[in-house]
Order: C-alpha cells, then structure tokens, then sequence
C-alpha cells in the first residue's frame, strides 16, 4: 500500500508515572452536565445527555510540571475555558449496561474544553453545528491520564480551576447530572466504544473568557492539575 501523503502518526496522550502513550481515537464531549453551568448558560438544569465531538488531533498533552502555550485562536472575541474530568476508554462495546460501565474505563486525566464563546452563540441562534467553537486546533488539552487500576474509578471528588491564581471554578464531580456510567453506557448507544475514545465529561459553572498572558490551572481531585499560558 502507498500512501499519497504520508499518514498522521496518532496523537500520543500521556501516561501518568510511566513512558507509555495513550494513542487518541476519538473524543466525545458531554455538553451542560453540571446543573449550576447549565442554569448560567440560560438552560434548564436536567435534560437527556447530549454529545458533541472534537478532533483527535484537537487534544494537546501537557506533562505534570509543564506550563503549555496555547495561541489565543482567529475568529474569537470571546475565548473561554472548560475546566473537565476526562475519561479514557479501554476496551470496545456498544450498548454497555450502566452497571457494566466502569470495566470499559481505563483511567481518567484533567481536560480543558477552550471554546470560542461568541461563535458558539452564533451557531446555536443560527441553529448551525458548533464545530467552529469547539473542534478548531488545540482546543483540548489534556493532562497525563491516571489509570484506574491506580487510582481507582472516581464518583466524586473536588473540581477546580483558577485564572492568575484567582478561583473561577469549583466544584464536585460528584454534581454531575450524568455520572461517568450513566455517561459511557447513553453514549455507547449512539456510537461504538472503542479503546483509545477520550470523553469530557461537562464543566461545573464559572466558565469565562481569557486573553493573551492569562495563565489557567485546573485540577480534579486524585489527578493532579494541568497548567496553559494563553499567548
């Protein structure tokens, strides 16, 4: 076989503790799965799951340590952070019963959602997809995924992120309105799991916008934190 360009090697996400890869397949996001973020967003604050999707190649590793320069993107008045609990998948499966779920969650990291805001109302008033304000370049950084074989499967925890040193996020994973097996068995229904899927599983409120020389920390609880420089 001969390719007529060669192909993309697959984005690496790291491994907390050790030289392996986790090589990305694809990443789903839950949207509005925090009551108080759906309610500052103008939504109710329960309604059935829904996802959307990024690019594989949107997912940026940042090491434990590393502070990572993200470039404030074009097109955007209005760029914001997501500070998220992420899940990495193991194994495949489709219409995975709740009470199965966690045996298809081979470990767990700390993920921004960057969205450009204003183009996300855009789209959402034009009843248009939102890939422009939620798939465009290095939009998902990713910090080192912690296996859960080591850290064990997380219901609850704290959830956090600053700005500058200054709190804007905080809260429980425990708030979620779908926790992570309700989240992996509603969206397997919709699309095969597979080992390699990474899933953000929704901000708690507080979301708000950054600029160049603003720094985001953002951690959960038993996973550490992740650190970017917007430039």
């Amino acid at each position: 076989m001969t390719f007529i360009f060669p192909p993309q090697e697959p984005v690496a996400a790291l491994v907390a503790g050790t030289q392996d890869r986790f090589a990305v397949r694809r990443v789903y996001c839950v949207g509005r799965n925090y009551a108080a973020h759906a309610r500052e967003m103008g939504f109710s604050d329960r309604e059935p799951p829904f996802f959307f999707s990024k690019p594989a190649d949107a997912v940026v590793p940042v090491a434990d340590g590393q502070t990572l320069e993200l470039p404030y993107p074009g097109m955007t008045q209005n760029f914001h952070y997501e500070g998220e609990l992420v899940l990495a998948i193991g194994k495949s499966g489709a219409d995975i019963a709740a009470d199965q779920a966690l045996d298809y969650v081979w470990g767990y990291a700390v993920g921004l959602d960057m969205t450009r805001r204003d183009l996300q109302a855009q789209m959402r008033d034009s009843g248009h997809p939102w890939e422009v304000a939620k798939g465009f370049d290095r939009c998902a950084p990713l910090s080192p995924i912690h296996p859960a074989a080591q850290v064990g499967h997380l219901d609850r925890g704290g959830i956090w992120l600053t700005v500058n040193g200054q709190p804007k996020q905080k809260g429980d994973i425990a708030d979620m309105i779908w926790p992570v097996p309700e989240i992996v068995a509603h969206l397997s229904r919709y699309f095969r799991l597979e080992p390699g899927d990474l899933i953000y599983t929704g901000t708690p409120e507080g979301v708000g916008p950054v600029k160049p020389g603003d720094v985001i920390r953002a951690g959960v609880d038993r996973l550490g934190e992740l650190a970017v420089r917007i430039v």
